[in-house]
């Protein structure tokens, strides 16, 4: 099913800036019972997205009731909430009235593997780098070209490549955020210049702040990330995927990982009770 604007059509107009110039915002939410899972936590990602482009936020009870419309037969699968700054003329200049696109679009869950979650995947480091950009730092917005560049880079030898930036910090994976864990303490490389600011990654670091579990949000390099005893890549559909294997090291399913995946079933437990 898709949703254009409230209609039941999979026709944009032309001259969406969404199209011409990735003018726009996007969520990937979980569904589970017709039930979107971190709701709350996608919206407030998109609404902070909208404040800095500038794009209209919608009324959330009308986008509330379309993801409801879209979402309540469902019981697993994956909603694509889009938003775009609409339809404007020729050129980069903002539209003097902007009517802001939504368009949502369900998908089926992803058939991965469960062993990614028990034993681990592979990754390897990508030689595309992101670019260096804190006014966009953060957002989840529309143009991705980087991630596409870089997923390019090999076939189905590696589930994930973790990316750097153009200072050679290790910033997240093509479609995750990243945590390392060395003597007992979780870190996570800061998303101040570039990269997305997951869901899954605010949810964790409150997890650990929760739970007592030391961590830090710093700029981490390459080196780091290879001595680290654990590491793992999230996002809000995979949930977390310890890696097994990054550029000939090998790592084990610590006990940090394992305590932090136990959290978080458990505040996933909770979260869709409280939502039913």
């Amino acid at each position: 099913m898709i949703l254009i604007n409230g209609e039941q059509r999979d026709t944009l107009e032309i001259t969406d800036r969404g199209l011409h110039y990735g003018d726009g915002l996007f969520e990937t939410i979980e569904i589970i019972q017709g039930q979107p899972v971190f709701l709350a936590q996608h919206l407030a990602r998109l609404k902070t997205g909208c404040q800095v482009l500038q794009i209209p936020y919608p009324k959330e009870a009308l986008l509330l009731d379309e993801i409801h419309q879209v979402s309540q037969s469902v019981d697993h699968g994956i909603l694509k909430l889009m938003l775009t700054r609409g339809s404007g003329g020729r050129g980069y200049r903002l539209p003097e009235s902007i009517h802001t696109t939504r368009l949502l679009a369900l998908y089926p869950f992803p058939d991965y593997p469960a062993y990614y979650k028990s034993e681990g995947i592979n990754s390897r480091f990508c030689t595309s780098r992101l670019g260096l950009n804190p006014m966009l730092a953060g957002i989840k917005h529309n143009n991705r070209l980087e991630q596409v560049l870089a997923r390019a880079e090999w076939q189905d030898e590696f589930q994930e490549g973790l990316m750097l930036n153009l200072n050679e910090h290790v910033i997240e994976g093509t479609m995750t955020n990243v945590f390392a864990v060395k003597e007992g303490v979780l870190y996570t490389p800061e998303i101040i210049l570039s990269g997305i600011k997951g869901v899954l990654r605010e949810i964790i670091l409150d997890i650990a702040k929760i739970n007592s579990i030391s961590f830090k949000v710093t700029p981490l390099t390459q080196d780091f990330i290879l001595l680290a005893d654990e590491l793992f890549v999230t996002n809000s559909v995979i949930g977390i995927w310890p890696v097994k294997s990054l550029a000939g090291k090998t790592y084990t399913l610590g006990s940090v990982t394992q305590k932090i995946s136990h959290y978080l079933a458990e505040y996933k437990t909770s979260e869709q009770g409280s939502a039913c």
